[in-house]
């Protein structure tokens, strides 16, 4: 059975179900993410976030898939009865994007359930999430900087069964307006600014927050923006400084069984060519003055 610091993941992703008494963790999990070909994704599931049952087949992808490579960040989230994983694939002739899977079971198996991807099919874009605002699903995702050089984090309605876009995507911001974010490629002809894994949590003010992550001064971090209107559209006010500010990012915020909210992460953040792999970090955190504050930084879990 493995345990915490054993698990090789980026971007996890963790959902309690309490009628099984078990955390669900996803996130990606091929050896080499970054290379064809993709083989899916594994999920793990735990009493306690310290002892861990997996790996799971949760997806590997059917005859036909469209995708073979950059099997990235797949999100599970309940809804209407039923699971749902917002993940981001591509092919060698094809944008990345995000698809919408679904499963009868939180663990899988996982099959395709939106036709294709549900970000604009020629858009570069990546890190799909779900929010649903007054019981309209939306995702939120990355435009990603390979394509627009300052990346963009935007949002779109769902239809309510999740399978399509319904109408244009709206602009959120760009990863450029947060001024603790650092231009990868200072060299280059122009500015290039990283947005990555955007999540949304709602205050118990009701002030809506979203974490995403990007290049600091110290490497890979995460920072928070929130909404001046409380909802989706914002507009969106950044930080000044980064809730997790070095080499570890793509979180996520969810509530322990014992009612404590847990920040979770990848870090380091690395390449399995490069040395260390990344691992989940699990981190207590609380609401304190409207804002985020992690109460300790390190691998931490519920009954820590």
């Amino acid at each position: 059975m493995p345990r915490t610091q054993d698990i090789h993941i980026r971007d996890p992703f963790v959902v309690p179900v309490p009628e099984e008494g078990y955390y669900y963790l996803f996130g990606t999990t091929d050896p080499d993410c970054w290379n064809p070909p993709g083989i899916g994704f594994d999920c793990y599931r735990s009493r306690d976030l310290d002892d861990w049952e997996g790996p799971i087949q949760a997806f590997r992808p059917p005859e036909g898939f469209w995708a073979d490579r950059n099997f990235w960040a797949p999100e599970m989230h309940p809804y209407e009865g039923a699971y749902y994983l917002f993940a981001t694939f591509k092919a060698e002739n094809a944008f990345r994007g995000t698809q919408i899977l679904r499963a009868e079971r939180p663990e899988g198996p996982y099959l395709p359930h939106s036709p294709e991807p549900v970000t604009p099919r020629n858009w570069e874009c990546l890190d799909g999430t779900l929010h649903v605002e007054d019981g309209t699903p939306w995702i939120v995702f990355c435009h990603e900087w390979l394509q627009v050089h300052d990346g963009a984090i935007c949002a779109c309605q769902l239809s309510p069964d999740l399978r399509e876009r319904v109408g244009r995507p709206i602009y959120l911001f760009n990863a450029s307006e947060a001024s603790w974010v650092r231009n990868i490629r200072p060299a280059a002809a122009y500015p290039c600014y990283v947005t990555d894994g955007p999540f949304l949590h709602r205050m118990q003010s009701g002030d809506l927050l979203m974490l995403w992550s990007s290049m600091a001064k110290q490497g890979y971090a995460m920072a928070v923006a929130r909404s001046e209107s409380g909802r989706i559209a914002g507009p969106w006010q950044q930080s000044d400084t980064p809730l997790w500010d070095a080499d570890g990012g793509h979180g996520m915020i969810f509530r322990t069984f014992a009612g404590n909210l847990m920040l979770t992460l990848h870090s380091p953040n690395g390449n399995p060519s490069d040395g260390p792999i990344e691992r989940p970090v699990f981190v207590p955190i609380e609401e304190r003055d409207g804002d985020l504050a992690c109460i300790t930084q390190g691998l931490r879990s519920e009954n820590a």
